[in-house]
């Protein structure tokens, strides 16, 4: 029985150590020059602001509407990003390649899923988020049917 009982533990330990070395989640905004997409793969899931000036009217707009609604955001696993400067060719810019002001959602499987040409609600942009398969697969794994 004590060797059964060591080798579960042996096994376990592991695991315990890479939950201590996860990264934290992040729900934002975070700038893009501070982060790269590759590192919210699989973890979460990015919306990028994009815009041309920090003063743009879409974006402000766009920013007030993410931080009233952050808790609806962070529950989706969402990580927001901001692009305001095309000079300083961020990873996330060169990879998105956005024109003016642009909001673009992500999945964790790194796809874009949604190209937004002008601001959105948050409620809106949690119901284009609910219909991304991956989160259709972790709502069902949440509530499975029946239960």
């Amino acid at each position: 029985m004590k060797s059964v009982l060591s080798l579960v533990v042996a096994a376990l330990l592991p695991l315990a150590a890479a939950a201590q070395d996860a990264p934290a989640l992040m729900v934002g905004p975070v700038s893009a020059t501070e982060v790269t997409l590759d590192q919210f793969l699989w973890l979460q899931r990015p919306v990028v602001v994009f815009a041309d000036r920090p003063d743009d009217p879409q974006f402000v707009l766009q920013m007030s509407r993410i931080e009233a609604g952050l808790d609806d955001l962070a529950e989706r696993d969402v990580v927001v990003i901001t692009d305001t400067d095309p000079a300083a060719a961020t990873d996330v810019r060169q990879r998105l390649r956005p024109r003016g002001f642009s909001l673009v959602l992500m999945d964790k499987d790194g796809e874009v899923k949604r190209r937004v040409p002008s601001a959105r609600t948050v409620r809106e942009i949690s119901h284009d988020i609910d219909r991304f398969p991956l989160r259709r697969q972790e709502l069902l794994e949440r509530r499975p049917a029946g239960r």
